[in-house]
């Protein structure tokens, strides 16, 4: 018992401050946060109270309007730090990568599966809707790295479905803070032993870092690469 209690208080602090800095990183793209949080939680707490006074309950019905004030605030706060981090990261190298790593359980994420010169990317991700490409960067130049990508795929699993994903506000386009939903929205049609032997067979591909073709061990001092890269002659 004494063990759990000290991690519990240890954990507290931890959380507090992971409010804390959530908060900081919210207001200095939504100033208003505060604003708005105070207003919810005084609105609901009022109307609860209210209610109380009308019906001849206040006791009850304020401490039921404590508790709902306090979730309608920390949803409110939710979906508000949710939208300003997306405000944050639109736009940024890797904010779709971002987005897929906290995708929820059942996915299996690669970043990086292809790259071309201009650093539009495309990640992979594995879950029971099938294999989803996502991609980031110029809507034209990325068709091409999907078109590749989609070809690999059908060599190495042809009965898994593919589908392919543009991030950004075009028309076609997902944009960023709507990727997780629109994932999340592909019908199911993997079972949970089908999508583990898939992301087997997919990993013997790797990503786009663990097969560059980078040299062991410190270079020579004065050593220059060859013209045309590591793999040129």
């Amino acid at each position: 018992m004494a063990r759990k209690e000290t991690a519990a208080d240890a954990a507290n602090p931890g959380r507090l401050k992971q409010i804390v800095l959530t908060y900081k990183m919210t207001r200095k793209a939504d100033t208003k946060i505060g604003l708005v949080l105070a207003a919810v939680g005084i609105i609901t707490f009022g109307v609860l109270l209210g209610i109380g006074f009308l019906i001849g309950h206040p006791i009850y019905l304020g401490i039921l309007g404590v508790l709902l004030a306090f979730l309608a605030t920390a949803i409110v706060f939710g979906r508000r730090a949710e939208r300003a981090a997306f405000g944050q990261m639109e736009g940024q190298p890797g904010a779709a990568a971002a987005v897929l790593d906290n995708i929820g359980r059942g996915w299996t994420t690669t970043p990086a599966v292809a790259m071309n010169r201009s650093q539009d990317v495309v990640h992979r991700a594995v879950g029971k809707a099938g294999i989803v490409l996502v991609a980031e960067g110029n809507p034209n130049r990325v068709k091409s790295l999907l078109a590749a990508e989609k070809k690999k795929m059908n060599r190495v699993v042809a009965d898994v479905p593919v589908h392919d994903v543009i991030v950004g506000d075009g028309e076609g386009q997902v944009p960023l803070k709507k990727l997780r939903t629109t994932m999340l929205k592909y019908p199911r049609v993997l079972t949970g032993s089908q999508v583990t032997a898939t992301t087997d067979r997919l990993r013997a591909l790797g990503d786009l870092m663990s097969n560059m073709p980078l040299p062991k061990g410190p270079m020579p001092k004065g050593m220059k690469l060859p013209k045309g890269g590591p793999n040129g002659r």
